[in-house]
């Protein structure tokens, strides 16, 4: 019987497809954009960089009168930033062994840590979600509390099809023991016997440690917007990009009052609005600060919050109350105790965020590399021979990037107090 010797290319097809195996919200978010960087044949380099359009919207005009729109198209790019390996060693014994012995002592292990580093990549976009739901530093102890995340996604029209959650295993496991309670058997089952939770209320639900804790930022005070906000202020056009904002607040306690990227807070009087009539809803619109701001000077700084307030027209995103005409003054209330950290669990339509991997460049002078791709995930695997000890050392690579495309399609859920 002939004896294969693992090559390059082998352990690469058994470690991308192991790698994809054992992603949890990697495999939950938007993969196209991998297509249009498929286009460069010789690979990429940390830093490279696609743009990609974003949806326009319109308004829907009354009467006969015609009334052409212009088609306002913004824009934003996703750069693969993010290198990560694992670097192992086998000797040439090991490398006469069946692969799929390899892959059960080595290549599997590893990928787990691997595969556990790019989830974790991707919780971290929950700084870019400004709707947060619950009661901060509740646990989700029944369905009440699970039905909030769908109920919020309703009223901001999200799409119902592939949504999803991520629960940290406390919030998992509060609201498997709630299901436990119930006279379905084909719920109950899943969930006393094997844990499992499944489809509830059209979320496909997770449990996973990558859920992060956000620490909010040191905001005591009676905190105010310090500046004047109109209706003028800021133009869709303007910000069609970035969708960002510049937010002058004070009120703050003390100099050294600090706020942070992630932290969720409302303006009085700022309502949300559906997305698609514009018709104003019952609960304040959220915001989110998505740059770690310059250090506080006495009692005010300045944010760069997520998203715009666009007043009208068809991008419009707020409802102000009528009457208010400058926000100036207006009270700014964050979610949470300030300095407390709290779980992020994640509920979230694919295209709320994505995922871009891509083929690494050949390194000039490396021999015997070998670039593999499965449904999307990228890897490229280079050994390196050490021929003094008779082993050879393997670096595994990846490289990819991480963006949240639309933060309207996210939100993050604590209990109910």
């Amino acid at each position: 019987m002939t004896q294969t010797i693992l090559n390059a290319s082998i352990i690469a097809k058994e470690g991308v497809r192991v790698l994809d195996n054992e992603l949890v919200m990697a495999r939950k978010v938007f993969r196209g954009y991998e297509e249009e960087f498929a286009k460069n044949v010789n690979g990429y380099k940390v830093g490279n960089t696609v743009t990609i359009r974003k949806p326009t919207d319109f308004t829907v005009r009354e009467g006969a009168v015609m009334n052409v729109q212009e088609v306002i198209e913004g824009s934003t790019s996703i750069t693969v930033d993010k290198q990560r390996g694992v670097d192992f060693e086998f000797t040439s014994e090991e490398l006469t062994m069946d692969i799929d012995k390899l892959s059960e002592r080595v290549i599997k292990p590893a990928m787990v840590q691997l595969a556990n580093r790019i989830d974790s990549d991707l919780h971290d976009l929950y700084k870019y979600v400004p709707n947060w739901v619950g009661t901060p530093g509740q646990t989700i102890i029944a369905f009440s509390d699970f039905a909030k995340a769908p109920e919020r996604m309703d009223e901001m029209s999200v799409p119902t099809e592939d949504r999803c959650s991520m629960l940290s295993p406390a919030d998992n496991w509060g609201l498997l023991g709630s299901q436990t309670a119930l006279y379905t058997d084909s719920i109950v089952k899943p969930a006393y016997r094997d844990g499992q939770m499944g489809m509830i209320g059209g979320i496909d639900n997770y449990s996973t440690q990558n859920v992060k804790r956000h620490t909010n930022g040191a905001f005591g005070g009676t905190v105010l917007v310090d500046q004047t906000l109109t209706t003028a202020t800021t133009t869709y056009t303007s910000v069609k990009d970035t969708m960002t904002q510049t937010l002058h607040i004070d009120g703050l306690t003390g100099a050294t009052a600090q706020l942070k990227k992630g932290d969720v807070f409302t303006i009085a009087d700022v309502y949300d609005v559906n997305p698609v009539t514009k018709e104003a809803k019952d609960y304040l619109k959220m915001f989110v600060v998505v740059e770690d701001p310059s250090a506080a000077v006495s009692n005010e700084v300045d944010l760069t919050i997520w998203p715009a307030l666009i007043w009208s027209g068809a991008f419009q995103n707020v409802s102000v109350t009528s009457g208010v005409t400058d926000l100036n003054d207006q009270a700014v209330t964050f979610m949470g105790t300030a300095s407390t950290a709290y779980p992020q669990n994640l509920f979230f339509h694919k295209n709320a965020f994505a995922l871009v991997t891509v083929p690494m460049v050949r390194p000039p002078g490396a021999v015997d590399v070998s670039r593999q791709t499965y449904k999307g995930l990228s890897v490229r695997v280079i050994p390196v021979y050490n021929g003094v000890n008779d082993v050879s050392a393997w670096r595994f690579d990846v490289l990819y990037g991480t963006k949240a495309i639309d933060g309207r399609l996210a939100l993050r859920l604590s209990g109910t107090a």
